[in-house]
């Protein structure tokens, strides 16, 4: 997620616990909103015949050092990346990994070269000039954060481009790759592993909002519709706890009730609507900042719809 306004930053919520199981071989370390700063996206990591698959690697310094301590505590290497999307929350530690483990490929789309000169070019102006006028250490350091993860350049980017959904080995390892268009960015990546029936859908599902920053919503919802036809028993989303099939279905209607509502209800409507929708797939003790957030996005989706 890249509030293009901020008006995240300061936003709080519970970090969410250490490396845990999702599947035999498959395990999740959860991304977490920080007091004051920006968050990181869900990691999820598969073992492989090579070394160890990482889905996504985080924005901020301690998240990949998380990465790299697991791979330690295991004793296998990191053996490719995988990068779901181009967001910060997703490919920041990419850079910090190729470092750690000499050799490790990166598979993504190639939509982060384009967001380069486009969307990121123009987020780093704006940290700029926040920079000038913030005088607070805490805030200056958020700030300063993105732009050395923009200024990593083209150590975020991908050595193996992703151009078409399919079958793929990676590190010896048999995945179903998707391969989705204009849907959250340019071009979204997901996983499925047959074997345990696990899906990894990256920022396509979040919670408990949808990060509509770069997003064209009515593909998104066909994106969604699309993963509704893969036959998963769990999905792991980019940002939120791990889903049955149920829950996914839950959050699919509601996004489909929040687009529909965004075309004509007003703004206080849309957030009470989809928190309704999502029921216990946002405990009530996040409503207050599932609100927060909501109350940027839906402002953003009226503009979008």
């Amino acid at each position: 997620m890249i509030p293009t306004a901020l008006a995240a930053l300061l936003l709080l919520a519970p970090p969410v616990g250490g490396v845990t199981q999702v599947a035999p071989g498959i395990h999740l370390l959860p991304g977490t909103f920080a007091p004051g700063t920006q968050p990181d996206g869900n990691t999820i990591i598969l073992q492989a015949p090579a070394g160890l698959i990482v889905v996504d690697t985080g924005r901020h310094a301690a998240h990949a050092q998380a990465i790299v301590e697991y791979a330690r505590n295991v004793k296998r290497p990191v053996a490719a990346i995988v990068n779901t999307h181009w967001h910060l929350d997703h490919v920041g530690g990419n850079a910090a990994l190729r470092d750690a483990f000499k050799g490790v490929k990166v598979f993504a789309s190639g939509a982060l070269h384009d967001a380069r000169s486009g969307f990121l070019a123009t987020y780093r102006k704006q940290l700029e000039d926040l920079l000038a006028s913030t005088t607070d250490d805490a805030r200056r350091d958020v700030f300063q954060t993105d732009v050395r993860l923009i200024d990593q350049g083209a150590r975020l980017e991908p050595d193996v481009v992703v151009t078409a959904a399919g079958p793929r080995t990676i590190a010896g390892l048999r995945l179903d790759v998707g391969l989705e268009k204009d849907a959250v960015t340019a071009a979204d990546v997901w996983l499925f592993e047959p074997k345990s029936r696990v899906l990894i859908a990256g920022d396509l599902v979040t919670l408990p909002a949808p990060f509509l920053d770069t997003a064209q919503p009515a593909a998104w919802k066909s994106s969604l519709d699309r993963l509704a036809s893969v036959d998963f028993a769990v999905l792991v989303p980019g940002h939120g706890r791990p889903m049955t099939r149920a829950d996914f279905e839950r959050y699919r209607n509601a996004f489909t009730r929040l687009l529909a509502r965004a075309a004509g209800s007003p703004k206080d409507e849309c957030i009470a609507g989809w928190l309704d929708d999502l029921g216990p797939l946002v405990p009530e003790a996040d409503h207050p900042f599932a609100r927060t957030l909501m109350d940027y996005y839906v402002e953003l989706l009226k503009k979008k719809v």
